[in-house]
Protein backbone atom coordinates (compact mmCIF):
# COMPACT_ATOMS: atom_id res chain seq x y z
CA UNK A 1 0.00 0.00 0.00
CA UNK A 2 2.55 2.37 0.99
CA UNK A 3 5.59 1.46 -1.39
CA UNK A 4 6.77 4.51 -1.60
CA UNK A 5 7.52 5.20 1.91
CA UNK A 6 9.95 1.83 1.75
CA UNK A 7 13.35 2.82 3.34
CA UNK A 8 15.97 2.51 0.81
CA UNK A 9 19.64 3.12 1.30
CA UNK A 10 20.57 4.87 -2.17
CA UNK A 11 19.65 8.11 -3.32
CA UNK A 12 16.06 7.90 -4.73
CA UNK A 13 13.42 10.36 -6.20
CA UNK A 14 9.80 10.06 -5.54
CA UNK A 15 7.35 10.11 -8.69
CA UNK A 16 3.99 11.91 -8.00
CA UNK A 17 1.15 12.20 -10.96
CA UNK A 18 0.52 15.78 -10.10
CA UNK A 19 -2.16 16.30 -12.52
CA UNK A 20 -4.02 14.27 -14.90
CA UNK A 21 -6.17 15.40 -18.37
CA UNK A 22 -8.55 13.18 -19.55
CA UNK A 23 -8.10 9.49 -19.89
CA UNK A 24 -5.20 8.35 -17.91
CA UNK A 25 -3.61 5.07 -16.52
CA UNK A 26 -3.66 6.56 -12.66
CA UNK A 27 -5.04 9.40 -10.41
CA UNK A 28 -3.28 12.45 -9.18
CA UNK A 29 -1.52 10.89 -5.89
CA UNK A 30 -0.79 8.02 -7.62
CA UNK A 31 3.41 7.88 -6.42
CA UNK A 32 6.21 5.45 -7.22
CA UNK A 33 9.79 5.30 -6.11
CA UNK A 34 12.85 5.13 -7.97
CA UNK A 35 16.48 4.71 -6.72
CA UNK A 36 19.52 3.82 -9.36
CA UNK A 37 18.94 0.14 -9.28
CA UNK A 38 14.93 -0.46 -8.18
CA UNK A 39 11.56 0.91 -7.98
CA UNK A 40 8.26 0.72 -5.80
CA UNK A 41 4.93 1.28 -6.48
CA UNK A 42 3.29 2.53 -9.85
CA UNK A 43 2.58 5.49 -11.81
CA UNK A 44 0.55 3.83 -14.70
CA UNK A 45 2.76 0.95 -16.18
CA UNK A 46 3.93 1.33 -19.81
CA UNK A 47 5.78 3.41 -21.37
CA UNK A 48 4.83 6.46 -19.41
CA UNK A 49 6.15 4.66 -16.12
CA UNK A 50 9.39 3.82 -18.11
CA UNK A 51 9.96 7.73 -19.11
CA UNK A 52 9.15 8.34 -15.54
CA UNK A 53 11.85 5.92 -14.12
CA UNK A 54 14.48 7.17 -16.69
CA UNK A 55 13.56 10.71 -16.14
CA UNK A 56 14.12 9.69 -12.14
CA UNK A 57 17.62 8.49 -12.62
CA UNK A 58 18.70 10.96 -15.14
CA UNK A 59 18.36 13.32 -12.15
CA UNK A 60 19.94 10.85 -9.69
CA UNK A 61 23.10 10.97 -12.32
CA UNK A 62 22.76 15.00 -12.61
CA UNK A 63 21.74 15.88 -9.06
CA UNK A 64 18.55 17.73 -9.55
CA UNK A 65 16.24 18.18 -6.60
CA UNK A 66 12.80 18.91 -8.26
CA UNK A 67 11.23 19.11 -11.90
CA UNK A 68 7.71 18.94 -13.33
CA UNK A 69 7.27 17.18 -16.46
CA UNK A 70 4.31 16.93 -18.82
CA UNK A 71 3.64 13.87 -20.56
CA UNK A 72 0.66 13.53 -23.58
CA UNK A 73 -0.06 9.53 -23.54
CA UNK A 74 -0.89 9.51 -27.33
CA UNK A 75 1.35 11.74 -29.38
CA UNK A 76 4.23 11.22 -27.66
CA UNK A 77 4.23 7.61 -25.66
CA UNK A 78 1.51 5.62 -28.02
CA UNK A 79 -0.11 4.90 -25.34
CA UNK A 80 -3.93 3.89 -25.98
CA UNK A 81 -5.25 6.03 -22.91
CA UNK A 82 -4.81 9.37 -25.21
CA UNK A 83 -4.59 11.78 -21.93
CA UNK A 84 -2.40 14.04 -20.46
CA UNK A 85 -0.17 13.15 -17.27
CA UNK A 86 1.99 15.71 -14.96
CA UNK A 87 4.82 13.70 -12.66
CA UNK A 88 6.40 15.22 -10.49
CA UNK A 89 10.34 14.28 -9.08
CA UNK A 90 11.91 15.32 -6.07
CA UNK A 91 14.45 13.82 -4.27
CA UNK A 92 13.40 11.88 -1.58
CA UNK A 93 13.99 13.77 2.08
CA UNK A 94 14.09 11.11 4.48
CA UNK A 95 13.27 12.50 7.42
CA UNK A 96 10.13 14.13 5.64
CA UNK A 97 8.96 10.12 4.58
CA UNK A 98 9.92 8.96 7.94
CA UNK A 99 7.55 11.81 9.47
CA UNK A 100 5.07 10.35 7.17
CA UNK A 101 5.57 6.74 7.75
CA UNK A 102 4.82 7.61 11.16
CA UNK A 103 1.07 9.47 10.87
CA UNK A 104 -0.17 7.09 8.11
CA UNK A 105 -2.99 6.85 10.29
CA UNK A 106 -3.65 10.63 10.04
CA UNK A 107 -4.48 12.63 7.18
CA UNK A 108 -1.79 14.76 5.87
CA UNK A 109 -0.95 17.15 3.10
CA UNK A 110 2.85 17.19 1.43
CA UNK A 111 3.55 20.38 0.01
CA UNK A 112 6.59 20.69 -2.35
CA UNK A 113 8.25 23.63 -4.25
CA UNK A 114 8.64 22.81 -7.62
CA UNK A 115 10.69 25.90 -8.77
CA UNK A 116 13.49 27.88 -6.88
CA UNK A 117 14.85 25.95 -3.61
CA UNK A 118 13.71 23.03 -2.10
CA UNK A 119 11.22 24.42 0.13
CA UNK A 120 8.94 21.62 1.89
CA UNK A 121 6.36 21.34 4.35
CA UNK A 122 4.20 18.59 5.88
CA UNK A 123 0.55 19.69 7.01
CA UNK A 124 -2.12 17.74 9.20
CA UNK A 125 -5.89 17.96 8.64
CA UNK A 126 -6.27 21.22 10.78
CA UNK A 127 -3.71 22.94 8.70
CA UNK A 128 -1.33 22.95 11.69
CA UNK A 129 2.34 22.20 10.39
CA UNK A 130 3.97 19.47 11.41
CA UNK A 131 7.54 19.70 9.56
CA UNK A 132 8.80 22.80 7.56
CA UNK A 133 12.14 23.44 5.54
CA UNK A 134 12.29 26.54 3.72
CA UNK A 135 10.72 29.33 3.18
CA UNK A 136 6.65 29.96 3.78
CA UNK A 137 4.48 27.94 1.12
CA UNK A 138 0.99 29.10 -0.06
CA UNK A 139 -1.67 28.96 1.48
CA UNK A 140 -4.03 25.55 -0.22
CA UNK A 141 -7.73 24.53 0.42
CA UNK A 142 -7.57 21.55 2.30
CA UNK A 143 -10.54 19.56 -0.06
CA UNK A 144 -10.03 18.06 -3.29
CA UNK A 145 -6.88 15.99 -4.14
CA UNK A 146 -3.36 16.20 -5.16
CA UNK A 147 -2.71 18.78 -7.96
CA UNK A 148 -0.15 21.88 -8.65
CA UNK A 149 -0.95 25.19 -7.46
CA UNK A 150 0.63 28.63 -8.37
CA UNK A 151 1.19 31.20 -5.89
CA UNK A 152 0.86 34.75 -6.39
CA UNK A 153 4.66 35.09 -8.22
CA UNK A 154 4.22 32.14 -10.30
CA UNK A 155 5.96 29.14 -8.26
CA UNK A 156 4.83 25.80 -8.82
CA UNK A 157 3.92 24.18 -5.63
CA UNK A 158 2.66 20.19 -5.49
CA UNK A 159 0.00 20.12 -3.09
CA UNK A 160 -0.11 16.39 -2.14
CA UNK A 161 -3.02 14.71 -0.19
CA UNK A 162 -1.50 11.89 1.68
CA UNK A 163 -5.01 10.56 3.57
CA UNK A 164 -5.05 7.94 6.02
CA UNK A 165 -6.96 4.48 4.80
CA UNK A 166 -10.62 5.45 5.40
CA UNK A 167 -11.21 1.50 5.41
CA UNK A 168 -11.05 -1.02 8.22
CA UNK A 169 -11.30 -4.62 8.51
CA UNK A 170 -11.75 -6.63 11.50
CA UNK A 171 -11.08 -10.59 10.55
CA UNK A 172 -11.18 -12.85 13.17
CA UNK A 173 -9.28 -16.05 12.55
CA UNK A 174 -5.87 -16.60 11.91
CA UNK A 175 -6.23 -19.86 9.61
CA UNK A 176 -5.02 -20.48 6.06
CA UNK A 177 -8.06 -18.37 4.64
CA UNK A 178 -7.51 -15.55 7.09
CA UNK A 179 -3.71 -15.64 6.61
CA UNK A 180 -4.08 -15.66 2.82
CA UNK A 181 -6.84 -12.96 2.78
CA UNK A 182 -4.48 -10.41 4.93
CA UNK A 183 -1.64 -10.87 2.62
CA UNK A 184 -3.99 -9.61 -0.19
CA UNK A 185 -5.23 -6.76 2.50
CA UNK A 186 -1.54 -5.96 2.88
CA UNK A 187 -1.21 -4.35 -0.31
CA UNK A 188 -4.24 -2.03 -0.13
CA UNK A 189 -5.19 1.52 1.29
CA UNK A 190 -7.08 -0.26 4.76
CA UNK A 191 -6.22 -0.54 7.84
CA UNK A 192 -6.55 -4.43 9.55
CA UNK A 193 -7.33 -5.82 12.80
CA UNK A 194 -6.70 -9.62 12.70
CA UNK A 195 -7.86 -11.21 15.71
CA UNK A 196 -7.48 -14.64 17.23
CA UNK A 197 -7.13 -16.90 20.56
CA UNK A 198 -4.10 -18.66 19.60
CA UNK A 199 -1.38 -16.45 19.10
CA UNK A 200 1.31 -19.00 17.47
CA UNK A 201 -0.78 -18.77 14.16
CA UNK A 202 0.14 -15.11 13.53
CA UNK A 203 3.01 -14.39 11.69
CA UNK A 204 6.35 -13.45 13.31
CA UNK A 205 5.94 -10.59 10.99
CA UNK A 206 2.85 -8.82 10.10
CA UNK A 207 2.20 -6.01 7.26
CA UNK A 208 2.37 -2.78 7.74
CA UNK A 209 -1.04 -1.98 7.83
CA UNK A 210 -1.95 -4.77 10.14
CA UNK A 211 -2.67 -4.63 14.19
CA UNK A 212 -2.46 -8.29 15.82
CA UNK A 213 -4.79 -8.74 18.33
CA UNK A 214 -4.12 -12.34 20.55
CA UNK A 215 -7.33 -12.48 22.30
CA UNK A 216 -9.72 -14.91 24.31
CA UNK A 217 -12.20 -12.22 24.16
CA UNK A 218 -12.79 -11.38 20.30
CA UNK A 219 -16.43 -10.63 21.14
CA UNK A 220 -15.52 -7.70 23.47
CA UNK A 221 -13.27 -5.99 20.34
CA UNK A 222 -16.22 -6.50 17.80
CA UNK A 223 -18.11 -4.57 19.99
CA UNK A 224 -16.16 -1.87 20.41
CA UNK A 225 -14.99 -1.64 17.08
CA UNK A 226 -15.78 1.71 15.56
CA UNK A 227 -18.83 2.41 13.39
CA UNK A 228 -18.26 1.40 9.42
CA UNK A 229 -16.23 -1.00 10.11
CA UNK A 230 -15.97 -4.40 8.03
CA UNK A 231 -16.08 -7.60 9.95
CA UNK A 232 -15.05 -10.69 8.76
CA UNK A 233 -15.46 -14.06 10.54
CA UNK A 234 -13.75 -17.33 10.01
CA UNK A 235 -12.65 -18.62 13.00
CA UNK A 236 -11.79 -22.41 13.51
CA UNK A 237 -14.63 -22.91 16.14
CA UNK A 238 -18.47 -22.73 14.94
CA UNK A 239 -19.56 -21.47 18.68
CA UNK A 240 -17.39 -18.89 18.45
CA UNK A 241 -18.22 -17.73 15.58
CA UNK A 242 -21.77 -17.40 16.40
CA UNK A 243 -20.65 -15.61 19.31
CA UNK A 244 -19.26 -13.23 17.37
CA UNK A 245 -21.63 -13.29 14.58
CA UNK A 246 -24.00 -12.29 17.74
CA UNK A 247 -22.01 -9.56 19.03
CA UNK A 248 -21.65 -8.07 15.74
CA UNK A 249 -25.47 -8.04 14.94
CA UNK A 250 -26.18 -6.59 18.26
CA UNK A 251 -24.62 -3.50 17.04
CA UNK A 252 -26.76 -0.42 15.35
CA UNK A 253 -27.86 -1.29 12.25
CA UNK A 254 -26.90 0.09 9.12
CA UNK A 255 -23.10 1.39 9.54
CA UNK A 256 -21.16 -1.60 9.68
CA UNK A 257 -20.37 -4.73 6.65
CA UNK A 258 -20.66 -8.07 8.50
CA UNK A 259 -18.96 -11.20 6.13
CA UNK A 260 -19.25 -15.05 7.75
CA UNK A 261 -17.61 -17.69 6.08
CA UNK A 262 -19.60 -20.53 5.63
CA UNK A 263 -22.30 -22.31 3.56
CA UNK A 264 -26.40 -21.47 2.98
CA UNK A 265 -26.70 -24.54 5.80
CA UNK A 266 -24.74 -22.80 8.21
CA UNK A 267 -26.21 -19.70 7.27
CA UNK A 268 -29.66 -21.28 7.89
CA UNK A 269 -28.50 -23.02 11.39
CA UNK A 270 -27.03 -19.37 12.91
CA UNK A 271 -30.25 -17.50 11.89
CA UNK A 272 -32.81 -20.22 13.55
CA UNK A 273 -30.54 -20.07 16.91
CA UNK A 274 -29.92 -16.31 16.80
CA UNK A 275 -33.26 -15.55 16.31
CA UNK A 276 -34.04 -17.35 19.26
CA UNK A 277 -31.69 -14.84 21.11
CA UNK A 278 -33.71 -12.00 19.63
CA UNK A 279 -31.58 -10.96 16.98
CA UNK A 280 -34.57 -10.11 14.24
CA UNK A 281 -34.89 -10.58 10.91
CA UNK A 282 -33.91 -7.17 9.52
CA UNK A 283 -30.62 -7.49 11.20
CA UNK A 284 -30.14 -11.20 9.77
CA UNK A 285 -30.17 -9.97 6.22
CA UNK A 286 -27.63 -7.95 7.04
CA UNK A 287 -25.46 -10.75 7.33
CA UNK A 288 -23.50 -11.74 4.07
CA UNK A 289 -23.06 -15.71 4.18
CA UNK A 290 -21.56 -17.45 2.04
CA UNK A 291 -18.84 -14.59 1.35
CA UNK A 292 -17.03 -13.10 -1.53
CA UNK A 293 -17.91 -12.12 -5.31
CA UNK A 294 -21.04 -14.22 -6.70
CA UNK A 295 -19.30 -17.13 -9.60
CA UNK A 296 -16.33 -18.08 -8.04
CA UNK A 297 -16.75 -21.58 -6.71
CA UNK A 298 -13.22 -22.79 -5.74
CA UNK A 299 -12.05 -23.87 -1.86
CA UNK A 300 -8.82 -22.96 -2.11
CA UNK A 301 -7.99 -20.54 0.37
CA UNK A 302 -6.20 -18.30 -1.86
CA UNK A 303 -8.94 -18.86 -4.10
CA UNK A 304 -11.38 -17.73 -1.46
CA UNK A 305 -9.52 -14.93 -0.49
CA UNK A 306 -9.33 -13.13 -4.11
CA UNK A 307 -13.21 -13.66 -4.18
CA UNK A 308 -13.42 -12.24 -0.39
CA UNK A 309 -11.34 -9.20 -1.23
CA UNK A 310 -12.88 -8.35 -4.23
CA UNK A 311 -16.11 -8.04 -2.37
CA UNK A 312 -14.66 -6.23 0.37
CA UNK A 313 -13.38 -3.91 -2.29
CA UNK A 314 -16.94 -3.19 -3.30
CA UNK A 315 -17.84 -2.37 0.07
CA UNK A 316 -14.48 -0.01 0.26
CA UNK A 317 -15.97 2.35 -3.29
CA UNK A 318 -18.92 2.22 -2.08
CA UNK A 319 -18.21 3.41 0.87
CA UNK A 320 -16.09 6.37 -0.51
CA UNK A 321 -18.50 7.20 -2.62
CA UNK A 322 -21.10 8.00 -0.43
CA UNK A 323 -18.37 9.95 2.02
CA UNK A 324 -17.86 11.84 -0.93
CA UNK A 325 -21.17 12.56 -1.64
CA UNK A 326 -22.08 13.51 2.16
CA UNK A 327 -19.29 16.04 1.73
CA UNK A 328 -20.58 17.71 -1.34
CA UNK A 329 -23.91 18.21 0.21
CA UNK A 330 -22.33 19.79 3.41
CA UNK A 331 -20.31 21.81 1.38
CA UNK A 332 -23.34 23.24 -1.16
CA UNK A 333 -25.19 23.76 2.29
CA UNK A 334 -22.90 25.76 3.98
CA UNK A 335 -22.45 27.94 0.81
Amino acid sequence: MDDWLIPTAQRAVLITVAKAEGSVPREPGARMLVDAFSQWGTVGGGHLELRGIETARAMLEKGDVRRLERFPLGPSLGQCCGGVVHLAFELVDRAHCAELAARRHDDCWRVVALDGEPDLALVDALGHNIQRKGGRYPDFERSGGTRVLLDADGRRWLVDHVPAPRAHVMLFGAGHVGAAIVRLLADLPCRVTWVDEREDMFPDLAPPNVVVEATDMPEVLARQAAPGTCFLVMTHNHALDQRLTEAILKRPANQDWFGLIGSETKRKQFEHRLRDRGISRARLDDMVCPIGVPGIKGKEPAVIAVAVVAQLLMVFEAAARAAASQATTQATSEQ
